[in-house]
């Protein structure tokens, strides 16, 4: 899962994450998933240059929030029904990367409801910045 911290770009980087995000949302594509929400499970990985994120006054102005993550995905949820979990991926790993702050971004997505023989089903997008 992690593979992406040996990346030689972001060897000088910290990783922020949240994980196991439960929210619930309008989310699918059949019929009976447009009728109501489903559990969905966000986890993140922000990777961010030491650089811009070691702290000289400990102040939280200085790193780069952990609200913001929480934020983001609660204002794409908010703007309606989703029919792919790729779309809600590809949605907020950009909206990541547009922090200045960020290099890379790791967005996982899991619906784990679905199926009852398996634990979730999902997808899982990860994009390093353009330099």
């Amino acid at each position: 899962m992690h593979s992406a911290l040996i990346h030689p770009s972001l060897a000088d980087c910290r990783r922020l994450f949240l994980r196991n995000y439960e929210v619930f949302i309008n989310i699918g594509v059949h019929d009976f998933e447009k009728r109501g929400e489903q559990r969905v499970v966000i986890n993140v990985d922000l990777f961010v240059p030491l650089a811009m994120s070691t702290p000289v006054e400990d102040k939280l102005r200085e790193v780069v929030d952990y609200d913001f993550m929480r934020a983001t995905i609660a204002r794409r949820v908010e703007q309606g029904h989703i029919h792919l979990q790729e779309t809600l991926c590809d949605d907020l790993v950009k909206i990541m990367l547009a922090h200045p702050q960020v290099r890379a971004a790791r967005v996982s997505t899991e619906k784990p409801d679905v199926y009852p023989d398996c634990d979730a089903v999902g997808v899982e997008v990860f994009r390093i910045k353009d330099a």
